[in-house]
């Protein structure tokens, strides 16, 4: 049936009053017990939805959305992020909103816990972050949900019960992806992992992607010299990994587990006579380029821009609909080369 049936429609087919209809549909006042089943019977018959929508348009509460994002003026994987959410507040202009972006260092803690107060001052109802630091990140969620915040996460998952709902991928299993495509291309030679700017210890999204990949070479027993795992910190990534290669001359294979594999790309395009196999993360203008001269062999696409898009409907759909939380929303695990990056570009 496609025609949009209305109160009055529904009250001809039952055979009731329009009153009758409206006090079913929005569970208040008194109905007979033959007039509810009569109306019951329509609305199963033409699968009638309320409209939200038209309720909601009534409803002249603010809503107040805060998201904690890295700055992408320090990493530019953010910025996809940001084309994302302007998608979200674009499509629901039309409602009582109030979206705002609060922005941190990356590589500060101090920065995203400063950042965090600021929007306690301004008491939101809900907040949308990207948890780089889980130990921060857990206490700032209780101080959130002390206040009657709510609190959802995306790109990396944190350890906390208080999180409604998390947007992003299965980490473990991208890391486990990124082994088979290293396993794919390197014949024979020692892998390392590299982790860049972040403190390994307090990144949920670094574990999670190395012990995904390890797991993966182990199950295989596949035997192809040692995995060896680096941590890098700017400024001294060139000279660090530098000493790293000439230390390591049977390096083969390097999975980068940030979006700045194009720094480890640049020193490999620097080294004569040696063929190195990159796996690394993120369609950020840097990484394609060294995609596109081969240097980089894969990149796998996080869809950042799409992340925080769900991450920020759901909240208003939540708010404004009803719409209860998916616990979790995993998105698609794209493989990206240079011959089909063109159609993941934003």
């Amino acid at each position: 049936m496609d025609k949009k049936l209305t109160i009055k429609d529904i009250a001809k087919l039952a055979g009731v009053s329009k009153g009758t209809v409206d006090r079913v549909l929005h569970k208040r006042g008194k109905v007979s017990t033959a007039a509810f089943e009569k109306v019951n019977e329509v609305l199963k018959v033409i699968d009638y939805e309320p409209n939200h929508i038209a309720r909601n348009l009534k409803n002249n509460k603010m809503y107040r959305i805060s998201i904690l994002l890295p700055d992408p003026n320090i990493d530019p994987y953010w910025q996809a992020c940001i084309w994302g959410i302007e998608e979200a507040i674009k499509e629901f202009k039309a409602y009582n909103l109030n979206i705002e972006i609060f922005y941190f260092n990356p590589e500060k803690k101090k920065s995203f816990l400063k950042t965090a107060e600021t929007i306690l001052e301004v008491n939101p109802d809900t907040v949308l972050l990207a948890p780089l630091f889980q130990k921060e990140t857990v206490e700032v969620i209780q101080k959130y949900d002390a206040n009657n915040i709510v609190v959802n996460t995306f790109n990396s998952q944190v350890e906390s019960s208080l999180v409604k709902s998390f947007v992003g991928q299965d980490l473990f299993r991208s890391g486990r992806v990124a082994a088979k495509l290293l396993d794919t291309v390197v014949a024979k030679g020692e892998i390392a992992i590299i982790h860049i700017d972040e403190n390994f210890k307090n990144a949920s999204h670094m574990q999670e992607k190395e012990r995904g990949f390890r797991k993966y070479f182990e199950e295989k027993k596949i035997s192809r010299g040692t995995i060896t795992t680096l941590k890098l910190k700017n400024p001294n990534v060139e000279l660090n990994f530098k000493t790293f290669l000439s230390e390591n001359p049977n390096l083969s294979g390097i999975f980068v587990t940030t979006s700045k594999a194009y720094q480890i790309a640049k020193m490999i395009s620097e080294t004569k006579g040696k063929k190195i196999n990159v796996v690394g993360y993120d369609l950020i203008d840097e990484n394609v380029a060294f995609l596109e001269q081969g240097i980089i062999d894969y990149v796998i696409h996080q869809n950042p821009k799409r992340q925080a898009y769900l991450g920020v409907t759901s909240l208003v759909e939540y708010f404004l609909f009803q719409k209860e939380f998916s616990e979790r929303i995993l998105l698609p695990i794209d493989i990206v080369n240079a011959e089909n990056a063109d159609y993941y570009r934003v």
